[in-house]
């Protein structure tokens, strides 16, 4: 049962995170808080977690498919970390601004099924746990970003 509240919280973070998009004039989500930023490690913390996140997906064969034009730049690389950092940072109540497109248009199209999703949560919740982020912060993250998951996975 923790194991699935763990997931399912953290389907929405890493969603979020690796297929990056959240509309431009959205307001921080409210009771992220200050204090799990900090936790997170600041905007440092959250590079490293999005570094190693990256590295995981790279190696994931489920969904590297989905990045392999990214990939094939290290300008859209740098560009995908720093989408995710921002976009990161303003969840959990930091400083950061993300101002990229809409869940929904970022992924039209893309045929992202809950296969995929699925496999990008755990490798979300594989790179959190490598930076000793707790169960509890992952579980926090997730809610404030699981809305997202409709406008990611289609039917």
């Amino acid at each position: 049962m923790k194991k699935s509240l763990l997931r399912m919280s953290a389907v929405a973070l890493s969603a979020a995170m690796l297929f990056t998009a959240c509309k431009k004039d959205d307001a921080p989500p409210a009771n992220a808080g200050s204090e799990l930023y900090k936790r997170l490690g600041s905007n440092a913390g959250i590079k490293k977690v999005v570094d190693d996140f990256i590295g995981i997906v790279v190696a994931d064969n489920v969904i590297n498919g989905f990045f392999a034009n990214t990939a094939k730049s290290q300008e859209r690389v740098d560009d995908l970390k720093m989408n995710l950092v921002n976009q990161i940072g303003q969840a959990v109540g930091g400083p950061e601004k993300y101002t990229g497109l809409s869940m929904k248009a970022a992924h039209v199209g893309l045929g992202i099924k809950d296969v995929h999703f699925n496999a990008l949560v755990n490798d979300l919740v594989a790179a959190l746990k490598k930076n000793n982020v707790s169960d509890a912060d992952v579980n926090t993250i997730g809610g404030v970003l699981l809305p997202m998951r409709a406008d990611i996975v289609e039917p």
